[in-house]
């Protein structure tokens, strides 16, 4: 991901913030266009001195609600309530703050997969096993 800084990407340094953002703002009936703002992620991976993996994305503007707009349509609604965020919340702004909470661990178990499968070199063959069809003879 040090690759997207030195190649002077704008809009963060991540490896698909925005697909993982796009996902969970159609699921819970927010404004998909909000994507350019929102998908803004800096991701961080490093191996801690135990040997484990740390990994952090930071997202300083996602940009969601929980009343109002798409939130109302049934599917977009149900899954807000499946995530326990539907409506305003005790206290105003409540719910919108965990939906980002939800959408930046989205964002981090995303940005995981995707360097894993990179890692391992599995990302065309899951590809090609999962989503194309056979190559024509």
């Amino acid at each position: 991901l040090i690759g997207s800084a030195m190649a002077g990407v704008v809009g963060g340094f991540n490896a698909h913030a925005s697909n993982n953002v796009t996902a969970v703002f159609l699921a819970t009936g927010q404004d998909p266009a909000q994507n350019v703002e929102s998908a803004n992620c800096i991701t961080l991976m490093e191996e801690t001195p135990e040997g484990d993996l740390w990994i952090s994305c930071t997202m300083p503007s996602i940009e969601v609600g929980t009343v109002g707009g798409g939130t109302g349509l049934p599917a977009q609604a149900a899954c807000l309530k499946a995530i326990g965020v539907k409506g305003g919340g005790e206290n105003p702004g409540d719910n919108a703050k965990q939906l980002a909470h939800v959408v930046a661990a989205a964002t981090m178990a995303g940005e995981l997969s995707l360097m894993a499968a990179l890692a391992s070199n599995s990302l065309v063959a899951a590809h090609m096993t999962h989503n194309r069809k056979p190559a024509s003879k």
